[in-house]
């Protein structure tokens, strides 16, 4: 379409890439145009100094002219010597000079002398007559930092203009590309974390444009699966609640008390407990708003409750833990979820324990069992899963670590799961950031 501007990322990079290389050429030409202009500069500068010391000396008294020469060496290190026949003229070699000698002499005449050294004192010599036209009378001498001191400064602002430019090109190039995908590495970790960000601004380039497109419409979709999941698992497992209970009033009232009555009385229960393994699962935590806590507290009420149905724990807390501020009935469940899996698959004495370090306040359920194999840690914290020596026991879901690393998650923490360094089971962790 005409007059419409390249949305392309290729195109940018390549504009942008076509300017900085024509600012530094642009650059470097100035430079050397400077370079290449050094000698006439001089040139033009030491003809004027020798007119100037010419119309000095000539117009004013004889008896003030060595003054006049003190004054000019101390002041501006320039010297006038008389100029002798039997003088030994050391002439320069160098590039630089010789093209500086040219342009004097184009100026002030053929005859002009320029030399590096006369009778073996170095300096920059010029030789001039006091009288425009006349024979040359005397040797005016310039200090040698003036070739090179008066033009350094000129290089070193036109090298740093140069490397300005470039800079400035390609910071602009890195912001461009940078910027859009710093806001989707941070969106990204919010999708990580079980949240939903906020829609990218679809703008930019092209491919950027695309890409933010297509990263909002994954965190919609992701969304939507979580919610129709959620509503699913917690509208199945509502509506089951209402036949169980239902179930059970009829074994009460119905069988007489037996081995059979036991027997439906404990698979309803196994039941309902999965039922609310589903809904913990399917409420994850998110309609809680988080409140202080005290961990010492929340473990003690634990303790409390897990001896109040015959599973004694044993307490390993420091002296003094920070409260923090915590979903707490998530935090209790996942908790509870834990100290379950030590009572089903692993071995007494069950041990809660609290320590805070580096930033987190890690909460511990270790047992005395056989632990989990290390291959195996990972794929047990997804949901649904189990491990093969527990799939006769239809008591579990598969769900309860999943809930544990959920919530965990959703405060900013991880789950970990080691080898219980004291009683050779598994150390379930729940690591929480104090922050």
């Amino acid at each position: 379409m005409r007059g419409k501007k390249p949305r392309s990322l290729l195109t940018h990079v390549f504009v942008l890439a076509i300017l900085l290389v024509v600012a530094t050429n642009f650059s470097w030409w100035l430079i050397l145009r400077l370079d290449t202009s050094r000698p006439r500069v001089f040139a033009e500068f030491s003809v004027s100094v020798v007119n100037l010391v010419r119309s000095a000396l000539t117009a004013s008294a004889p008896e003030l002219r060595p003054q006049l020469l003190q004054d000019w060496s101390a002041q501006e290190g320039i010297r006038i010597l008389p100029l002798d026949a039997g003088d030994v003229v050391e002439p320069f070699a160098e590039g630089f000079h010789q093209a500086v000698r040219s342009e004097v002499r184009k100026i002030l005449g053929e005859q002009t002398q320029y030399a590096r050294a006369v009778n073996g004192e170095a300096g920059i010599w010029i030789s001039f007559a006091l009288m425009p036209g006349g024979t040359d009378d005397f040797w005016l001498i310039l200090p040698r930092d003036r070739a090179y001191g008066m033009i350094s400064w000129h290089w070193l602002g036109w090298a740093a203009l140069s490397a300005l430019f470039s800079l400035v090109f390609a910071w602009g190039l890195a912001a461009k590309v940078n910027r859009p995908l710093r806001r989707m590495v941070q969106a990204a970790r919010l999708v990580g974390r079980g949240k939903t960000p906020a829609p990218l601004p679809e703008e930019g380039t092209e491919e950027l444009a695309l890409l933010a497109q297509a990263f909002n419409r994954m965190s919609y979709d992701l969304e939507y699966s979580e919610q129709e999941r959620t509503e699913i698992l917690a509208g199945i497992s509502h509506d089951l609640r209402t036949p169980l209970t239902r179930l059970r009033l009829e074994v009460d009232l119905s069988l007489p008390e037996g081995a059979a009555s036991a027997g439906m009385v404990a698979d309803i229960a196994q039941m309902d407990a999965i039922i609310t393994q589903f809904l913990d699962y399917a409420r994850g935590g998110e309609e809680e708003t988080p409140a202080p806590c005290d961990p010492r507290a929340l473990l003690e009420e634990l303790r409390a409750h897990e001896e109040a149905i015959q599973r004694p724990l044993s307490l390993q807390m420091e002296e003094s833990l920070p409260r923090l501020p915590l979903k707490i009935r998530a935090v209790r469940r996942a908790l509870g979820n834990l100290v379950d899996n030590a009572w089903k698959y692993g071995a007494p004495p069950v041990t809660l324990s609290a320590r805070v370090e580096a930033g987190f306040l890690w909460l511990g359920v270790a047992d005395c069992g056989e632990g989990i194999p290390v291959e195996a840690r990972d794929r047990l914290k997804q949901p649904f899963t189990r491990r093969e020596s527990a799939r006769s026991n239809v008591g579990g879901t598969g769900l309860g670590l999943a809930i544990v690393e959920r919530v965990a998650r959703d405060h900013g923490g991880a789950l970990e799961l080691a080898q219980n360094p004291e009683g050779g089971g598994l150390l379930a962790l729940l690591k929480l950031p104090l922050a």
